[in-house]
């Protein structure tokens, strides 16, 4: 076994640690309302105040991790979401649980932040991304399909996040032995697609609002509108995170066949299609069927978001910033969904969601394909960024050693001037099919500067 798995595994460990919170946001602000007396919107500022001090330490160790030690920052996050998330789980009053949760909120944020930059780093990191979604998807589906069973009011949900800190906290001891294994790069200077960047990173903070402004209500929906109860909602929610895991698999398998914008631009599509679905359900069937679609291509297109962020730059900087970002609207979500079902109804808060998420598809799948490129398939090289061997190749029948990959990212080629040969003669029929393998005969001592 190679060792990829073995350093990619901790950062699996500490990016599940540092997403379970945001994954169980709805039974949260659900339990908030109930058991302690708020309305839908307190409960839900409630959770913006934990997504927003997650958000808050994104931004503060952007860039910051390497200084700091993976190790040592992975475990102040998970020390202070051990105390921050135990002191809401104990805690009687409002004020004593908006403060253990904003604790809590903050080590979650360094946790992701550590995670971020580590996945950056790595060889694949749509693959330890779809990992880290996978482990996080099946986690809260357990717990989905246990919390109801177990009542202990707004404790449980809390104590669960600060029982999985303490869980992921051997797998800190690995982190020190994850190193950049990409291209080398600068301790400091500018960061590189700084305009794809800013734009991915705002686009991400609007979608990731949109998410969540329906996931912060959803089991508002499933109960109030829908009529169902706690348990069937938790079993609802339970089979789409299922369901997620299924989509998750499948992004990992995919990989970068179709490249990023297809997966990105073609998901968020559909997830709008879910969301309007999911608002306006009026019965079982309806809601579930919207739930299921939707959690099945949310992490698909956001394991995707998540790798194009880290493709941006190895040190992983665009990947906290833009994850910070994504942490922004995540906090905004639960206040948006509850004004906004409050003031218009579910149904309209669903069309609304719905058409700001297509309306930020376009942005976003424009920098996967401006970053990543289209996929390398027969009949597809260009002339700025083909590679000539390639369409060799599948002309000649060139050795397969010598060839790109099918469906391998196209290449950048550049271009080196040569003013020595400017100011000799061109040899003509440079290029000579030479032998059955079809390889050019380049024994002439000057190429000619265009090929056939």
């Amino acid at each position: 076994m190679s060792s990829r798995p073995r350093a990619a595994w901790p950062l699996v460990a500490v990016f599940t640690a540092g997403y379970l919170a945001a994954y169980l946001l709805p039974t949260i602000v659900g339990r908030l309302s109930v058991y302690l007396g708020l309305s839908t919107a307190q409960a839900g500022l409630v959770g913006s105040a934990l997504l927003l001090s997650s958000a808050t330490a994104g931004f503060t160790l952007a860039g910051r991790v390497e200084t700091y030690g993976p190790r040592r920052a992975a475990r102040t996050g998970l020390v202070l979401a051990m105390v921050g998330y135990g002191c809401a789980a104990l805690a009687g009053s409002v004020p004593l649980v908006v403060m253990g949760a904003m604790i809590g909120g903050f080590g979650s944020g360094t946790a992701t932040a550590v995670a971020a930059a580590g996945i950056a780093a790595q060889r694949d990191p749509h693959r330890t991304s779809s990992l880290g979604l996978l482990s996080v998807s099946a986690t809260a589906g357990a717990l989905y399909l246990t919390i109801p069973h177990l009542g202990g009011g707004h404790r449980l949900p809390f104590a669960s996040i600060a029982l999985a800190a303490l869980l992921v906290w051997p797998a800190t001891a690995r982190l020190g032995g994850v190193t950049p294994t990409g291209p080398a790069a600068p301790v400091a200077g500018r960061l590189p697609h700084r305009r794809s960047g800013l734009v991915l990173a705002g686009g991400m903070l609007v979608w990731s609002m949109a998410q969540n402004a329906l996931w912060g209500v959803s089991g508002r929906i499933g109960v109030v509108q829908v009529g169902l109860s706690e348990v069937t909602v938790g079993a609802v929610f339970a089979a789409a995170l299922g369901a997620g895991l299924l989509g998750v698999m499948g992004a990992g398998v995919l990989g970068a066949r179709l490249g990023r914008a297809v997966p990105i631009g073609l998901g968020t599509v559909i997830i709008a299609v879910s969301i309007v679905l999911s608002s306006s359900a009026g019965n079982l069937g309806s809601f579930a069927t919207g739930e299921i679609l939707w959690n099945t291509v949310y992490p698909v297109v956001l394991s995707y978001l998540i790798g194009l962020a880290a493709s941006l730059d190895v040190r992983g900087r665009w990947a906290v910033l833009a994850g910070s970002a994504s942490s922004v609207g995540v906090a905004c979500g639960p206040v948006l969904g509850s004004v906004l079902s409050e003031q218009a109804g579910y149904p309209v808060m669903g069309l609304i969601l719905g058409a700001v998420t297509l309306l930020v598809a376009a942005p976003v799948t424009a920098v996967a394909l401006h970053t990543g490129g289209r996929p390398l398939v027969p009949g597809s090289v260009r002339r700025r960024g083909g590679a000539p061997a390639a369409l060799l190749a599948v002309t000649t029948g060139a050795v397969p050693g010598a060839v790109p990959k099918l469906g391998a990212p196209e290449q950048a080629v550049t271009e080196i001037s040569l003013p020595a040969l400017r100011r000799r003669r061109p040899v003509r029929n440079a290029f000579r099919t030479a032998g059955p393998s079809g390889a050019a005969d380049q024994s002439n001592s000057y190429a000619s500067t265009s090929a056939r």
